[in-house]
């Protein structure tokens, strides 16, 4: 039998298709522009097309979802059987989608409770796969976009990008902006506070950036069950590293998710990320 609260989520959560389609998450892709040439994240354009190019320094852009695509989603589970709708999103500071998904509310056949969870990546996905659990045990639809805000609230993002360039060219970089006088000569570590990007620590190599977000990550975890995720555009190599040290350091871990990023965020973070996500359960 289907949850009576249908979950709505947005591409930027970066959820596994087995996962989402697993627990019934239905996936609104937001929009990303490659020299004027408009596609749909995880439809008609892949992470490495977009990583391609950002390295040729092409003119990359990306916007929210139309209001449209998310009343379709409404509609479709009200069609569905759905009794409301939570939609779990990406911070509204860094994005419209937010937005987008209030205004289709607003004309929705059912209720809609819109989730913005301040963060980004797996951050959002374990946010809505927590509102899906709470969905499928019959709570209701505030008990469930509560459930969404509590994972998300109690979760860290932790991000390294090579250059802080991409972050500047797309308007995302926030507080990061006090490392760019030395972005040469350091590789930034960054995290999500407030909904926002924000500079963590600058180290000297990518090696001890990925040696500090494992620590970062472990400290944070702490002796609490978590699941972990671990992002990456263009990056397999450091991101199986990063994995393998955080399988060492973090003996309390449930589920962990080793993937690339999509085209949107990878416009922003640029080839050579690598993020980790670490969710208390």
């Amino acid at each position: 039998m289907s949850a009576a609260v249908a979950i709505v989520t947005d591409s930027t959560a970066y959820l596994p298709a087995e996962v989402a389609d697993r627990h019934g998450v239905t996936v609104v892709p937001l929009q990303i522009s490659i020299g004027g040439s408009v596609s749909e994240e995880g439809v008609d354009i892949t992470a490495a097309e977009a990583a391609r190019a950002l390295r040729e320094w092409h003119p990359v852009t990306t916007s929210r979802p139309s209001p449209v695509r998310f009343a379709d989603a409404y509609e479709a589970a009200a069609r569905a059987g759905a009794t409301g709708v939570v939609s779990v999103h990406l911070s509204a500071a860094m994005s419209g989608t937010v937005e987008a998904a209030r205004l289709a509310a607003r004309d929705a056949p059912v209720a809609v409770e819109v989730v913005d969870t301040g963060t980004i990546g797996m951050g959002v996905g374990f946010a809505a796969l927590s509102a899906a659990v709470a969905a499928r045990l019959g709570a209701s639809i505030e008990d469930v976009a509560a459930a969404a805000r509590h994972r998300a609230q109690r979760s860290r993002s932790l991000i390294y990008v090579d250059t802080l360039e991409h972050l500047r060219r797309g308007g995302r970089i926030g507080a990061a902006a006090t490392l760019l006088g030395s972005a040469l000569m350091v590789k930034p570590l960054l995290g999500i506070a407030g909904g926002r990007i924000e500079p963590l620590e600058k180290v000297r190599t990518p090696s001890r950036a990925l040696a500090r977000l494992a620590d970062l990550a472990a400290e944070f975890a702490g002796d609490r069950e978590v699941d972990l995720a671990v992002h990456h555009l263009a990056a397999q190599g450091r991101a199986d590293a990063l994995a393998a040290r955080l399988r060492e350091r973090i003996p309390r871990y449930g589920e962990l998710h080793v993937g690339q990023v999509g085209p949107v965020i990878g416009a922003h973070a640029g080839p050579g990320m690598v993020g980790v996500v670490v969710a208390p359960r």
